[in-house]
């Protein structure tokens, strides 16, 4: 029963788009209260969403996941669908190394060369024994072997010029953020990036 506190329901807003994520005891609880249906899926084709009361008399497969109550099993939905919030939240990324990378496009960002994962690193503009901090503005991504020639330097002292200015990415859907981390079919169907 360990799965009911995991993060494996994907949540739509009223209007079928992905906006967040919730455990299975979270969106049972919604369910019950009548904040949202679940999504009976059966193919891309063949979606069907049910209130509570219907919910409770479907069957479970062999491969669903389920509660027991006195009353029988209850499937758990892999997908429910908020009935009053029709938003798509925004979110900025946080401040990591994987977030300077995707800002950048995985470009250095002095020599504009396309990196590996083990080629690149977070170069401080400013560097920190300077007083340079470390957020959106003041870090790029660049070449290792870039980053240890310039060392506590600024790009001016040793001859080097940024690409671009860097910024605070924009915010994004909060779609854009979800990932299907456990692998669930139904969710691709509402996850597709063009």
């Amino acid at each position: 029963m360990n799965f009911l506190y995991k993060d494996i329901v994907l949540v739509l807003n009223k209007n079928w788009q992905a906006i967040n994520v919730r455990t299975p005891a979270d969106a049972l609880a919604s369910m019950y209260t009548g904040s949202s249906t679940g999504l009976d899926v059966k193919g891309e084709d063949n979606m069907v969403p049910l209130k509570w009361n219907e919910w409770v008399n479907l069957p479970v497969g062999e491969s669903d996941l389920y509660v027991s109550t006195i009353k029988g099993k209850i499937k758990i939905p892999k997908i429910i669908i908020l009935s009053n919030y029709n938003k798509i939240p925004k979110k900025r990324p946080n401040f990591t190394m994987n977030g300077v990378w995707n800002r950048d496009n995985g470009i250095c960002q002095y020599t504009g060369k396309k990196l590996k994962p083990n080629e690149g690193n977070i170069d401080h503009i400013v560097p920190k024994s300077r007083g340079g901090k470390s957020d959106w503005n003041n870090c790029v991504l660049s070449h290792k072997d870039i980053n240890a020639f310039k060392a506590n330097r600024t790009p001016e002292e040793v001859g080097l010029k940024l690409i671009k200015t860097p910024k605070n990415p924009v915010a994004m859907p909060v779609s854009f953020y979800i990932k299907n981390t456990h692998q669930i079919k139904e969710w691709d169907i509402f996850l597709k990036y063009d």
